[in-house]
């Protein structure tokens, strides 16, 4: 007893039950965790995916040289391959040798596919240095003065839909967050103030004892702490056993675009963070929400 008020130990706290795992709250708690971790999975990788479009494709170009007389195609495209390697604002400069124009064109014309006639346009695949993007207009005017056959595809031009398309899942996946995180609020409060009218009488005569609210508050934060780490681990677990079953199944495809919409390790971090988030969240939640009602009934 220090100044008329009575100090509450672990033997006072088993007036209260403590998280026992009986109640649907948990439950709930993981539901609402499973669902948040898949949201801010889907956010994270399509933010990974933006930047790997970003570096990959973003600051790319193609160069084609679609002339069909064979010695004026690969003049033309000497004289291009020359230009980009002293235009600045170039990175990287490389041209496509026939192996791998072979391996480009084979799921349209088929192994074997390529004719000696046929003419095969020649490509130069160029990286753009930081900065390089405003200079494409000159670029490519001085292309076209070197090889008037040759063609500029800029592959963030092509790319813009679908960036456009990942900022917006990304804003959803955001959103659906906020949501998930505003339902488990909810939760809390809704199982708090539940608790609260459960055990009434305790509560009274826990003050008769000389406890105050916070005291009262701080043994509903302990049972509701353990109730959302309970279901926090539960949703934590099953969203991550979807997750990896996911990218086993996009790795089988082997598709570049949907490869670069996987996580990268700090993304996981954030991931398993969640849980803990989520419980130090019920705790204010659930405090804020008995002190007020104790504040009420006094």
């Amino acid at each position: 007893m220090k100044g008329g008020v009575r100090q509450f130990g672990t033997a006072d706290r088993r007036l209260l039950p403590e998280g026992r795992l009986s109640g649907p709250m948990p439950w709930v708690i993981a539901i609402m965790m499973f669902l948040t971790v898949l949201a801010a999975a889907a956010g994270l990788g399509l933010r990974h995916a933006a930047e790997t479009l970003g570096e990959n494709a973003g600051s790319r170009l193609t160069v084609q040289i679609v002339e069909a007389n064979p010695e004026r195609r690969e003049e033309e495209a000497a004289r291009v391959t020359a230009l980009l390697e002293r235009f600045p604002g170039i990175a990287s400069v490389r041209r496509l040798g026939q192996e791998e124009m072979e391996a480009l064109l084979e799921p349209w014309l088929g192994e074997g596919g390529l004719d000696a006639d046929l003419p095969v346009p020649a490509m130069i695949d160029v990286a753009l240095a930081p900065g390089g993007g405003p200079r494409l207009a000159d670029l490519r005017a001085a292309i076209a003065e070197v090889a008037p056959s040759a063609r500029v595809d800029d592959n963030a031009q092509w790319l813009a839909p679908l960036a456009q398309l990942i900022d917006a899942l990304r804003l959803l996946a955001a959103a659906l967050v906020l949501l998930m995180v505003g339902a488990t609020a909810a939760t809390v409060v809704l199982a708090a103030r539940a608790s609260l009218d459960t055990h009434r009488s305790t509560i009274e005569v826990l003050h008769l004892m000389g406890a105050t609210d916070v005291q009262v508050a701080r043994l509903f934060q302990r049972r509701i702490a353990l109730d959302a780490l309970f279901g926090g681990l539960v949703g934590l677990a099953a969203a991550a056993a979807v997750l990896l079953a996911i990218g086993r199944k996009v790795g089988a495809i082997g598709s570049e675009l949907l490869g670069s919409a996987g996580l990268p390790l700090v993304s996981w971090l954030i991931l398993a963070a969640l849980p803990v988030a989520g419980v130090f969240l019920a705790m204010l939640v659930a405090r804020a929400t008995i002190l007020r009602a104790l504040g009420r009934l006094l």
